[in-house]
């Protein structure tokens, strides 16, 4: 094997496996939360919303596993961060 089709291999799998964590995401099954929703959360893993400059309310989104330790995502509105920053 010549040393182009090594690297050629290489950058492939490296390529190849950078999807991986965006392929789980997309699998990742998402609920919306309404009052009353019954959320099975054992640890939260990432809480994520909609960058904005204004205060007011943005979409969010809580990355959480259960207590099986599957992997769930939920998605809510509450008032931006920025608004408890004085902004």
């Amino acid at each position: 094997m010549n040393v182009k089709a090594i690297s050629a291999a290489c950058l492939f799998t490296t390529l190849s496996l950078g999807m991986i964590p965006a392929m789980a995401h997309a699998a990742q099954p998402q609920q919306s939360y309404s009052y009353g929703t019954h959320l099975d959360v054992a640890q939260v893993v990432s809480l994520t919303e909609e960058p904005t400059q204004n205060c007011g309310v943005v979409d969010a989104h809580m990355t959480y596993l259960d207590s099986q330790g599957r992997s769930q995502v939920l998605d809510y509105s509450k008032l931006a961060q920025v608004c408890s920053q004085g902004g």
